[in-house]
């Protein structure tokens, strides 16, 4: 079983930036391709960022891509997305994510997703 726990939100203004955290134990996450999700009130969770394995891939939404950066340290056992230029749209609570590892490649799909931590909100006042 893997735990995943998520830190770094808060409330921030429009233009600025935090950098979320997501702590893995239980297991080390070191195999998995890591993803952060997003969802705000009334909506579906949406995909956010996702990194491969060894952090030599990622990938983005269009919505968040050149101000938003995902990374990890294997050796800690922890994901990053760091967030810049920051919008009253990305206000949502934001879950990180380890993908089932029977797939290969990253997916983005949450349904490829079956860890998940309890989620950190990110408010963005305008």
């Amino acid at each position: 079983q893997v735990q995943l726990v998520e830190s770094g939100g808060g409330l921030v203004q429009s233009g600025g930036s935090l950098r979320l955290s997501c702590a893995a134990s239980g297991r080390t996450v070191s195999g998995y391709v890591m993803g952060w999700f997003r969802q705000a009130p009334g909506k579906e969770r949406e995909f956010v960022a996702a990194i491969s394995v060894s952090g030599g891939s990622t990938y983005y939404a269009d919505a968040v891509k050149g101000r938003f950066a995902i990374s990890r340290d294997n050796a800690k056992n922890t994901v990053y997305l760091q967030m810049n230029s920051l919008k009253p749209e990305d206000t949502a609570a934001y879950y990180c994510a380890a993908q089932r590892t029977y797939y290969s490649g990253i997916r983005f799909s949450r349904d490829a997703y079956n860890y998940w931590g309890q989620g950190t909100q990110v408010t963005v006042s305008s």
